[in-house]
């Protein structure tokens, strides 16, 4: 989309009631107005509709000061990226496709900001992140449950991963998290699959690992589809949990026979690595 063509300022310092002057500018058709210290202001796509409010506003507050200014063209396609960051988390790095640099493709994950969950910018996604270097086995097999934009699936493929099913529920994110597979070149070892977890775990087990980024409560109602689609040495990574939620959790895994192997805080929200006690 190429940039806009100008806007153009409404300022406007009242003489008499504020609320009127800020309703009148309403009525002519602004899409919002800001208080700067004591003017409002406003903005309209073109000069004749600002001229249009600037009368309206004088119609209530003859007084009232009434100025006009071109805004700056805004390429809004372009804008929002600025608002967009990389993030380091230990061994690998997420970022958007535009912030790539000259980081080492091997360890770097490129995300496609879009709908699908995981973009790198979640606590949740960076304490799993940070936990799979020490978890992932040369040729692995592991399932990524709730996969989103299968950024955790990716993670798990460049460590070394040798098959990785991202699983994934929502039909709206599968687009997402299939471009995303194919920009890092995991093809040929990452999967996505839409489908409930419960369901596609026993199809795609035995897997070394699990991934599974998901609110405690359903993290808790999987847990027994995990034990019995882990192989014998197998290993959980579980995220999504609030830290204020870490003892309840603790004592829950612990009466299911599961022990805590390793953990990753990132307020307000804790990630562990789990395996059969």
């Amino acid at each position: 989309m190429s940039p806009q063509a100008p806007w153009t300022s409404l300022r406007v310092v009242p003489n008499g009631d504020a609320a009127a002057v800020s309703a009148a500018l309403f009525a002519a058709g602004s899409q919002g107005v800001l208080e700067d210290g004591g003017a409002l202001v406003s903005h309209f796509p073109t000069r004749a509709e600002a001229e249009w409010a600037a009368t309206a506003v004088q119609r209530v507050d003859p007084r009232a000061e009434v100025a006009l200014g071109e805004v700056a063209p805004v390429d809004w396609a372009e804008a929002w990226k600025h608002h967009v960051r990389a993030f380091d988390c230990g061994v690998l790095t997420v970022t958007p496709p535009w912030l790539v640099g000259d980081r080492d493709p091997a360890t770097t994950i490129v995300i496609e900001p879009g709908m699908a969950f995981g973009t790198g910018d979640h606590p949740t996604t960076r304490g799993v992140l940070r936990l799979l270097p020490a978890t992932i086995r040369p040729g692995d097999r592991v399932a990524d449950l709730g996969a989103g934009s299968a950024v955790l699936a990716i993670g798990a493929a460049k460590l070394g991963a040798g098959r990785v099913a991202a699983v994934e529920f929502d039909p709206e994110a599968i687009a997402d998290a299939e471009a995303n597979v194919a920009a890092n070149g995991v093809g040929d070892r990452v999967t996505v699959l839409e489908a409930d977890a419960v369901v596609a775990l026993p199809l795609i087990a035995p897997v070394r690992v699990i991934i599974a980024n998901i609110i405690s409560s359903v993290l808790v109602e999987l847990l027994p589809a995990m034990r019995d689609a882990l192989a014998a040495d197998g290993e959980a990574i579980l995220s999504g949990i609030l830290h204020d939620e870490r003892a309840g959790l603790l004592d829950v895994l612990a009466a299911k026979g599961w022990r805590v192997t390793a953990e990753d805080t990132e307020r307000p929200w804790w990630s562990c690595r789990i395996a059969r006690a």
